[in-house]
This record gives structure tokens, C-alpha cells and sequence, in this order.
């Protein structure tokens, strides 16, 4: 997240992954991860509709096709390249 802001692309933390397939998907990831003692890192990014896609879901938050690529790819260079995570505070518990 910190290089996503160093870069503008707004982003925040969450401690939920989301709703139900959602948490699944975070949830079991993690399980996995875990009963299987692997040294890789997990996690899950919620995404913005684009903004064509927004015009049919009003009021949800919206972001450029192109700024959502910039961000993935950010978010896999810094997964790749840095090896201890930052403790960030933010986000909402649901």
C-alpha cells in the first residue's frame, strides 16, 4: 500500500477480506499457506469497478482501467522485491 500512495494510486487497508466467496478465497489461501509451512506470501486485493463498468453500479468507487494495471503491477513488483512488510494501521473491522 505504501508504494501504491507514493505513486497516487489511493488505496487503504482492510481487516476483512470482504463477503462470503471473498473470505473464502483469503481465508483458505492463508489456511493453505499455513498447514503447509510454505515460505510465500499470500493475500487478497479488492478492486475498484472501472469506470465503464461503474456507470451501472451507482455510488460504488471507481478507478481508471489503466491506473488499476499500474496498481497490480506495483503491487506484484513489491511483493517480488521486498522482503519484510511494512506495519501500516488503518481500515475498518466489520
Amino acid at each position: 500500500m505504501h508504494h501504491l500512495r507514493q505513486s497516487g494510486i489511493p488505496a487503504a487497508v482492510s481487516h476483512t477480506a470482504g463477503t462470503y466467496n471473498c473470505n473464502q478465497l483469503f481465508y483458505g489461501l492463508s489456511h493453505h499457506i499455513a498447514s503447509h509451512n510454505l515460505a510465500i506470501k499470500g493475500g487478497f486485493i479488492h478492486i475498484p469497478y472501472s469506470h465503464e463498468l461503474a456507470v451501472n453500479h451507482p455510488g460504488k468507487p471507481s478507478m481508471a482501467l489503466a491506473t488499476m494495471i499500474e496498481a497490480v503491477r506495483s503491487i506484484v513488483h513489491t511483493t517480488l522485491t521486498v522482503g519484510e512488510d511494512l506495519t501500516i494501521s488503518g481500515g475498518a473491522l466489520h
